[in-house]
């Protein structure tokens, strides 16, 4: 069984050897594969110099949404039998892999990390946009996710060529919802995430506001007119 974990990373120069070295520790077996996402700081000096991880280096920021599709579609390519979306700023912690893996051998084709899954959340700005994009993703599909934002996903080798291969599948809950409701096969396991130590959180409140409304349209409207188009040779 071959499982790569795909590390984006955005200056991230002062947690991400610590993320390479507790990946290879904990998760012997597991590959791990960084993306530099265009750092200014030393990120990508520092995973090359790394002999636990294989690296690609973007020549500039080109984003979370294509870093993923480059991870994905390496894996796809490499014939690995599943590929993990894991932060290259600490908060995921690789104790929690053998649970996803275990959980997709049940018959699923995504298992994300949730937070929240047995865990009563605080309130904040932030997870009550988590919430409302969560029932938006029940409205239209029936899923019931509570942790519809949380970036570490699980995806199985059926899902690796069709993820590799589409733009439109970006790493959102506005595609889970969305592969949810074609017949996909989702589902959650409770993880523990680490606080971020280093660095800054990309969610400002602005963002975070225009980020919840965002992706609420993409779920409610925008995600009625998207067409399957690799899996079912449509």
């Amino acid at each position: 069984m071959k499982i790569v974990a795909i590390v984006p990373a955005y200056n991230e120069e002062k947690s991400i050897e610590k993320v390479i070295n507790n990946l290879h520790e904990l998760a012997p077996d597991v590959d791990i594969l960084v993306i530099n996402d265009g750092s200014s700081d030393n990120t990508a000096t520092i995973c090359k110099n790394n002999p636990l991880c294989m690296f690609i280096d973007m020549p500039y920021n080109v984003g979370l949404s294509c870093i993923v599709q480059t991870g994905l579609r390496y894996a796809a390519v490499n014939n690995y039998d599943y590929a993990l979306q894991f932060d290259g700023d600490g908060q995921h912690r690789a104790e929690y892999i053998k649970v996803l893996v275990d959980k997709s051998k049940e018959g699923f084709d995504i298992v994300v990390g949730s937070r929240f899954l047995n865990t009563k959340r605080s309130f904040s700005l932030r997870t009550l946009g988590s919430m409302l994009i969560g029932a938006a993703i029940r409205i239209t599909s029936g899923l019931k996710m509570t942790d519809p934002t949380s970036g570490m996903r699980l995806y199985n080798k059926k899902l690796l060529n069709e993820f590799a291969k589409n733009m439109n599948y970006e790493p959102e809950p506005d595609t889970i919802a969305y592969l949810s409701r074609v017949g996909v096969k989702i589902c959650e396991v409770q993880v523990t995430m680490n606080e971020r130590v280093y660095g800054v959180s990309y969610f400002t409140l602005a963002k975070t506001i225009k980020y919840m409304l965002r992706m609420c349209f993409s779920i409610l409207i925008v995600q009625w007119f998207r067409k399957r188009g690799v899996n079912n040779g449509d």
